[in-house]
C-alpha cells in the first residue's frame, strides 16, 4: 500500500519553557500532531544547531541537549528519549545533490527539537532526526536543500523546521504585546505564504528595517526556508498558534498539506 503524502510544520518555538508549562501554544502543537497520520520517523530542522557545513544526526540513541541557563530546574530535568535513526540520517545524506551532508555522532536533540515534540509525541515513539543549518550556506541554499529532501514525505516522514517568524531576543519585553514593526513583518510573511512568493521570503532584507529587526539573526527564520523548499505547488496551506507575544516573538505555525 503507498504511503500518503506526510504534511510539513513550521513550528514557532519560542520559549524552552512551552516543554513543560500548558499554555496556547503547546496546546496548538498537540492539535496539530493529532490531525497528522503517526510519522514513521521526524526531521527536524532546528534554529539551535549552527554547524560549518551540513551535518545530519546519525546516532542510534540521541541525547537530549538542555542548550540554556536561568530556567527553572524541571526543565532541565525533562528528558526526550525518542530514537535516532541511522537508516534515515543515510537517506538525507543519499538525496542531498552537490552540498554534501555529513553523519554526525555526538549533537542529539536540542531544545528547538525536543520541547516542540515532547508535546506533540510525548511517548517519544518515533524516531527523530536533526538536520543542521550550514552558518556559510546563503538563504537560497537553504530553500533548494528544503526542494531536494521532498521524497521523504512519500516515505512516511514528517518534516518540521522549529524557529520563530520573528525572533528579536534583545528587544523582547516579557508581556503579552506585540511591537507594530514585528506584526507589519509576521503579516507581510503570512501574504506571501499564502500568495506563493517565496523568493521575498528568502531575500527578506528586501523589505526594509520591519524584515531586519524581526530576523536578526537570521538561524530562527532559516528552519522556514526548508519548509517553503519541501512545498508542493497546489497544497493547501494553514496557520495556527499564530500570535505574537513578548512584543518581538511571533509563535506562528504553519501547515502545508
Amino acid at each position: 500500500m503507498d504511503t500518503p503524502q506526510m504534511p510539513v510544520l513550521f513550528i514557532g518555538h519560542g520559549s524552552p519553557m512551552n516543554a513543560i508549562e500548558d499554555n496556547e501554544f503547546n496546546h496548538a502543537w498537540e492539535a496539530a500532531a493529532r490531525q497528522i497520520a503517526k510519522p514513521k520517523a521526524i526531521l527536524c530542522i532546528s534554529a539551535h544547531w549552527e554547524t560549518q557545513g551540513t551535518q545530519v544526526t546519525a546516532m542510534q540513541a540521541p541525547r537530549t541537549i538542555h542548550d540554556f541557563y536561568g530556567f527553572p530546574r524541571p526543565l532541565f530535568e525533562k528528558q526526550y528519549p525518542a530514537a535516532g535513526s541511522p537508516a534515515l540520517a543515510n537517506r538525507i545524506i543519499e538525496l542531498v545533490g552537490e552540498l554534501k551532508v555529513m553523519p554526525d555522532q555526538s549533537w542529539g536533540l536540542d531544545h528547538g527539537t525536543w520541547s516542540v515534540l515532547c508535546r506533540m509525541y510525548p511517548q517519544a515513539d518515533v524516531p527523530v532526526v536533526q538536520l543542521s543549518l550550514d552558518r556559510e550556506s546563503k538563504n537560497a541554499r537553504h530553500y533548494q536543500l528544503g526542494r531536494e529532501l521532498q521524497p521523504l514525505r512519500q516515505e512516511g516522514v514528517l518534516i518540521v523546521g522549529s524557529g520563530n517568524i520573528v525572533h528579536n531576543l534583545r528587544m523582547m519585553v516579557w508581556e503579552d504585546t506585540a511591537f507594530d514593526w514585528a506584526v507589519e513583518y509576521d503579516e507581510k510573511v503570512k501574504q506571501w505564504i499564502l500568495d506563493g512568493e517565496h523568493e521575498s521570503i528568502i531575500h527578506y532584507e528586501k523589505y526594509g528595517k520591519p524584515a531586519m529587526l524581526a530576523v536578526n539573526s537570521a538561524e530562527h527564520y532559516l528552519p522556514l526556508l526548508y519548509i517553503l523548499g519541501l512545498k508542493d505547488k497546489d497544497e493547501p496551506i494553514s496557520f495556527f498558534a499564530d500570535k505574537l507575544w513578548g512584543g518581538s516573538l511571533s509563535m506562528r505555525c504553519v501547515r502545508f498539506g
